[in-house]
């Protein structure tokens, strides 16, 4: 799955690859949110972690990862 975080204040959003699925990150993110976690968790494909503040959480887009694309395209 790819995971796309908006975080407020950054004028980026954080993007990772996830074995996880859509789901399970969205259980994570609800139970974080619902709890009151000071911090949210999520794993990215190679094991590195990712720890983002549930208070400065904009908006986390869960969708399925697409392929890497390779070459030009013709029109």
């Amino acid at each position: 799955m790819e995971v796309r975080i908006g975080v407020r204040g950054a004028p980026r959003e954080l993007t990772l690859d996830s074995n996880q699925s859509a789901d399970e990150i969205q259980q994570a993110v609800d139970s974080a949110l619902k709890e009151g976690t000071a911090t949210i968790t999520l794993t990215d494909d190679k094991g590195r972690r990712v720890v983002v503040a549930t208070d400065k959480l904009a908006y986390v887009e869960i969708a399925e990862s697409e392929g890497r694309r390779v070459g030009f395209g013709t029109i």
